[in-house]
């Protein structure tokens, strides 16, 4: 990779947020090394963490002296700051449906699709904790809401914003390298055909499998 500057991310490697700027540095060729960060310890927040992000979440970021945290700021700057491909769209129009689908992500797919339904159905068997079916009962309506929105907005030219990849795209692939894996996914995803197209294809990108655990 071409640059030879100091990049650190701080975080945990199955983080959804973790990923995201771990995506964005790999899709633009840069360096980095990710310092593993665990802020569920019986303990708390390691305290040397709380320096980096003072809320005590995840990621943290640093680049040649320079810190950084929350994750939209964080891979706003990697696109701005180093060579390469473009995350952002330069079209006004593009660079709003961009935003708009990092908004839903944000506010209301993640919650939803990750933790209501992937952790309480997939990593509940793991652990062998008995899941909350009431709690994913409740959260498919809005699934279904999310998934149709982020399928309806998304476009037929390879990536879920034009031909290229964007933050949107970055956003969405960690979330849907969990969501699938519950049993509730199947029909939902069966019924968003441009939505299992586009992860079919991102999903086998150079960048997923860099980032994969």
């Amino acid at each position: 990779m071409p640059t030879a500057e100091v990049v650190k991310v701080y975080g945990a490697a199955w983080s959804v947020y973790v990923r995201i700027v771990r995506l964005a540095l790999e899709e633009k060729q840069v360096n980095y090394d990710l310092i593993e960060v665990d802020v569920f310890t019986e303990a708390g927040v390691p305290r040397e963490h709380l320096k980096r992000h003072p809320f005590g979440r995840i990621p943290a970021f640093e680049h040649d002296g320079f810190d950084l945290y929350e994750t939209g700021a964080i891979v706003r700057y990697i696109d701005d700051a180093f060579p390469g491909c473009k995350l952002q769209p330069t079209d006004l129009k593009a660079r709003a449906r961009t935003n708009q689908i990092i908004g839903i992500l944000d506010a209301y797919a993640y919650r939803t699709l990750v933790w209501d339904i992937y952790v309480e159905r997939v990593v509940s068997a793991r652990e062998a904790r008995v899941a909350n079916d009431q709690k994913i009962a409740a959260a498919l309506a809005r699934a279904k809401v999310c998934l149709s929105e982020l399928d309806r907005l998304s476009d037929e030219r390879g990536f879920l914003v034009g031909s290229d990849v964007t933050l949107a795209d970055l956003y969405a692939a960690p979330i849907f390298a969990y969501f699938p894996q519950a049993p509730e996914a199947v029909p939902l995803m069966e019924e968003r055909k441009k939505l299992t197209c586009w992860w079919h294809r991102f999903s086998a990108r150079h960048s997923m499998s860099r980032t994969a655990l």
